[in-house]
């Protein structure tokens, strides 16, 4: 039997694709109808935030929310695909002689270079679509891939210990981001600036927004019923949220503009969505403000919520 709306966390195990844990929800939830807010590759952990049913229309608002990430680079060579997951890149005498020589203060400093506002150029086994097609998609024919670098934020990237190995260096590391920032370019980027190569070997997703991955599920087990947040409390969470009356809630409902005076949001962002949340807690729809009134965005059907 199918659930409710509404959006599940799962603690992502190792060595599948997020692809094979929505596969699961499906079948365990009765439903098709369930889409994520970002994936992981199959070697990285950690929290995948899903969307069943109607509250998939809740994911477009998820996905850009920042994230953070506890991971593992090791210094000395690189792969073809900037993690474990490729091909060892043979060390060159350079790399060799960048890791004898490296200090903490040196990589402190190198690490300080990737925080605030970078251009970050994907690692071209990545999901970046070129021309409609998968960058990784590309490789795997055999194409030569070079994508351009796109703006993102790094806010914190910072080392939490390191170990020194034969003609390595491992650190585990912190990193809170923008969407869109990939880890494993922030490795090998680290590496070049230390005039070595880098990647990643480990990496957990701890956080997107504020769903954390203590929150979430193991997916042996899971208990979707027990587990589903709803769509109100889900939105709570990730927008700013105007309170509607019951016949402002049958107003939207019906895609109608519905007038709202200015103390009612007066610590929203002008441009920003909001969530509009009627009486016994429900969702009844994501709006923008045109000047005094309230436009419907994306409406969520009301039966879907009991």
């Amino acid at each position: 039997m199918g659930v409710n709306s509404g959006i599940l966390l799962v603690d992502k195990p190792q060595g599948i694709t997020s692809h094979d844990v929505v596969a699961r929800m499906r079948r365990l939830a009765g439903t098709r109808k369930i889409g994520h807010a970002g994936t992981l590759d199959p070697m990285a952990t950690g929290l995948l935030v899903l969307g069943v049913d109607s509250a998939t229309r809740l994911l477009h608002y998820l996905v850009g929310l920042d994230k953070e990430y506890f991971a593992t680079i090791r210094l000395g060579w690189g792969t073809t695909t900037d993690d474990a997951e490729g091909e060892a890149l043979p060390a060159t005498d350079a790399d060799r002689a960048a890791i004898a020589g490296l200090t903490d203060e040196a990589v402190r400093d190198a690490m300080r270079l990737q925080v605030g506002e970078i251009d970050q150029v994907p690692s071209a086994v990545s999901a970046v679509k070129v021309d409609g097609k998968r960058a990784y998609q590309r490789v795997r024919d055999g194409e030569q891939v070079e994508l351009a670098s796109r703006r993102v934020t790094v806010s914190v990237f910072e080392p939490l210990a390191s170990r020194a190995g034969e003609g390595c260096l491992d650190l585990d590391v912190r990193v809170e981001c923008s969407s869109g920032t990939y880890v494993r370019a922030l490795a090998r980027d680290l590496g070049a600036a230390l005039g070595t190569a880098g990647h990643l070997t480990a990496l957990r997703r701890s956080r997107i927004g504020r769903y954390s991955v203590d929150e979430a599920g193991e997916l042996e087990g899971f208990d979707v019923a027990a587990s589903l947040i709803g769509p109100a409390d889900a939105a709570r969470r990730s927008l700013p949220v105007v309170e509607v009356s019951a016949a402002e809630a049958v107003d939207l409902g019906h895609g109608k503009r519905v007038a709202v005076d200015a103390a009612r949001l007066a610590t929203s962002d002008r441009h920003a969505p909001l969530a509009a949340i009627g009486p016994g807690n429900r969702l009844i729809a994501i709006v923008e403000r045109r000047g005094d009134q309230l436009k419907v965005v994306t409406g969520f059907p009301q039966e879907a919520q009991s």
